[in-house]
């Protein structure tokens, strides 16, 4: 994935300034995608919430997430540890295109595209308590540049291989732990790849499934 062909500076991250921002936070920008999105199956029971939607310049909704369980706070005050919830993120399958405004060249979407955004929505949720607030963003900088890298090498040992169902169908994925939580990646089928990271609840229970009605989803 070379910097060159990346959506912007940060591959599909940095495409989700192509809706208002009142769309991307809402089920309307959901709506608008032109590919399924993904979420929990039915055996989780527990709490689901939307997240935000990215789109590239013109318009076309490249990826977004769902959130399952309790929503994360970066509240000093909040015990990490505590936390507990999955967020899933869907990808559109994008070949290599021309970008909108005809400037350059957009790299195809792939399963590391999928474990970047997981790796950096990870940490988007996550506060170290033992650092001074003003010390975050070059901790966050510098995380993410080390997330950058363990996407772009999944073949590295840095990940495991886990199974798990895809609309009932066993299937494979990248898979990593650190102290902050869990992420994971791998393709669902031809229209999309599949993301996921959490904290407190366990990936190795976990099913992924078709939403088949976004707007159960609370905003």
């Amino acid at each position: 994935m070379e910097t060159t062909g990346r959506l912007g500076e940060r591959g599909v991250a940095a495409a989700a300034q192509g809706l208002p921002a009142d769309a991307r936070r809402s089920v309307d920008g959901y709506l608008m995608a032109g590919f399924p999105w993904y979420g929990l199956d039915e055996a989780f029971t527990g709490p689901r919430w939307l997240m935000q939607v990215g789109a590239a310049a013109d318009g076309i909704v490249e990826y977004g997430s769902t959130g399952h369980g309790e929503e994360p706070s970066l509240r000093v005050e909040t015990d990490m540890d505590q936390q507990r919830f999955t967020v899933v993120v869907t990808v559109a399958s994008r070949p290599g295109r021309d970008s909108a405004d005809g400037t350059g060249k957009l790299e195809a979407t792939s399963v590391s595209s999928a474990a970047w955004l997981a790796g950096s929505g990870l940490l988007s949720c996550t506060w170290p308590t033992r650092m001074e607030r003003a010390l975050r963003q070059d901790w966050l900088d510098q995380q993410t540049a080390i997330a950058w890298e363990l996407a772009d090498d999944l073949a590295g040992e840095s990940w495991s291989q886990l199974s798990l169902p895809v609309d009932g169908v066993p299937t494979d994925f990248h898979y990593r732990e650190s102290e902050y939580g869990w992420v994971l990646a791998g393709t669902a089928g031809e229209d999309v790849h599949i993301g996921a990271y959490g904290r407190g609840m366990s990936a190795y229970g976990l099913g992924f499934a078709v939403v088949k009605d976004i707007t159960r989803y609370d905003s």
